[in-house]
């Protein structure tokens, strides 16, 4: 069996942008030859809606159903995930607490939370990473907490009370991501960013780059621009 590494994209706030992050993750991983699969718990399914509309030539990601059971649906069923997986991403549905939240973080290796620049989203993400890290889980099964700058605004790169929440919780900012077409495109279409031509989403996928290597815990080396995407996925693992 492969062994599996489990990234929980999570926020209780909803329009955090969770399925961006869970989508273009899974999708670099798959076009890397990467076993991959995206676990959607959120009953809007969004993510495995984004499957659907996936090209069959692109790289495999199965879909994996963990919305909450429809009348003569198994939900175990949905939930399963092929044996060969290395690399599974979980799309939380948002509002998500108590036991679903401890099942979710008990899936983990580590966790990345996404959240807009506004003092409304980053007061409502303070209080759920408060509650995350008062589940203990995170201590006592080593979870890894990362916390990614999602739709930022060009004319505001850095936002200072975003940094201090982040401070005070002794949590580190892996990555930010602009406000950008090219994440909207990717969503509409089925591809990731690392899928599109460097012409049109060079910028975001520099941009999401950092949140991979953290993910995997591997360097890219930036010693030159790569050719093409292609190029560029083998770089970021390794190869």
């Amino acid at each position: 069996m492969a062994t599996l590494n489990t990234t929980l994209v999570i926020n209780r706030k909803g329009g955090t942008g969770k399925t961006t992050v869970s989508i273009n993750l899974a999708s670099y991983f798959a076009a890397c030859g990467i076993a991959t699969t995206i676990m959607d718990y959120d009953p809007q399914g969004s993510s495995l809606h984004w499957l659907k509309s996936r090209n069959p030539k692109l790289g495999k990601i199965h879909g994996s159903n963990a919305a909450p059971e429809k009348f003569g649906q198994l939900r175990s069923f949905g939930m399963y995930v092929p044996a060969e997986t290395q690399q599974l991403i979980v799309d939380a549905p948002g509002g998500v607490s108590g036991v679903l939240l401890q099942e979710l973080l008990c899936r983990a290796n580590c966790v990345l939370i996404p959240v807009t620049p506004s003092s409304i989203d980053i007061h409502a993400t303070a209080h759920f990473i408060k509650d995350v890290l008062l589940t203990g889980l995170p201590r006592t099964r080593s979870i890894r907490i990362g916390v990614i700058a999602n739709r930022v605004r060009r004319s505001m790169p850095v936002y200072q009370p975003l940094e201090r929440f982040l401070g005070a919780l002794n949590l580190n900012l892996i990555g930010r991501l602009l406000d950008a077409d090219a994440f909207v495109r990717a969503a509409e279409t089925g591809t990731g960013i690392f899928e599109m031509d460097p012409a049109l989403a060079g910028p975001e996928c520099r941009q999401f780059t950092p949140i991979v290597e953290w993910v995997t815990g591997e360097r890219l080396q930036r010693d030159a621009a790569p050719a093409n995407v292609v190029e560029f996925n083998a770089r970021l693992v390794g190869n």
